[in-house]
C-alpha cells in the first residue's frame, strides 16, 4: 500500500495529461532494441491478469527487462466496458508513468472493478494520481482512444487468435500462458543471449 501511495505522489507531481497525440501508441517498458519482445494482451478486470502482474512480472522485469534480455509491450485487450474505461484512464496518465499506473490498476483491482460504483472508485485513483474531475471526465469520454483502444483488441484477436487474458506472444510466437515465472523462463532462456 505504502508503495502505491508513494507512486500517486510522484505521479500527482507530474501532473496528468489529457489526450495526447501518441495516447494509442505501443507501451514498451524494457530497452527498444532488446533481443526478446514479449507481447502482453490483457484486460485490466481480468483476475488471472492481475496475478500475472502481481506475481510473474516482478521477476520478468528483474532478470529479462532490466537487464535488456527482453522488452514488454503491453496492449489493452479490455474484457468489459470497465476494463476499457481503466485501460483510457491509463492511458491519459504520462507515457513515462504508465506501466507504474497499469501496476496500481491491477494491484487495486478487486477495490475498484468490484465497487458498487466503479467509475467513482476510478475517479478516485485518477484524483490521487493528479487527474482533475474535469480531465477524467475530458479522458473517458475521448471517443478517439475508445475507438483505437478496441480496434487494437480486434487488431490482436485476428492477428493472434486471441480468445482470453492474458495472452503473451514471444517473438512474435503465441504462447501458452505462463502460471508461474519458472513455466516463461523456460521458454525465454533459450532466447537470451548468454552473459
Amino acid at each position: 500500500m505504502r508503495k502505491i501511495l508513494l507512486f500517486l505522489v510522484v505521479v500527482a507531481s507530474c501532473g496528468l495529461a489529457g489526450a495526447r497525440a501518441d495516447e494509442t501508441a505501443d507501451r514498451v517498458l524494457g530497452k527498444p532494441d532488446a533481443p526478446i519482445t514479449i507481447i502482453e494482451y490483457a484486460s485490466l478486470t481480468c483476475p488471472h491478469c492481475a496475478d500475472f502482474h502481481k506475481d510473474i512480472m516482478p521477476e520478468l522485469k528483474a532478470r529479462y527487462v532490466e537487464t535488456g534480455k527482453a522488452k514488454v509491450v503491453y496492449r489493452d485487450y479490455p474484457l468489459d466496458q470497465w476494463a476499457l474505461r481503466a485501460a483510457m484512464l491509463a492511458r491519459c496518465a504520462p507515457e513515462d508513468k504508465y506501466f507504474s499506473f497499469l501496476d496500481v490498476l491491477f494491484q487495486q483491482q478487486v477495490t475498484w472493478a468490484t465497487a458498487r460504483d466503479q467509475k467513482a472508485a476510478l475517479e478516485r485513483i485518477a484524483k490521487l494520481g493528479g487527474m482533475t474531475s474535469s480531465t477524467f471526465e475530458a479522458c473517458l469520454a475521448n471517443k478517439s482512444l475508445e475507438d483505437a483502444i478496441l480496434a487494437g483488441s480486434l487488431k490482436g484477436q485476428k492477428e493472434f487468435d486471441i480468445s482470453g487474458t492474458p495472452t503473451v506472444i514471444v517473438n512474435g510466437k503465441k504462447i501458452d500462458t505462463p502460471h508461474s515465472f519458472a513455466d516463461l523462463d523456460k521458454i525465454l532462456k533459450p532466447l537470451a543471449p548468454q552473459s
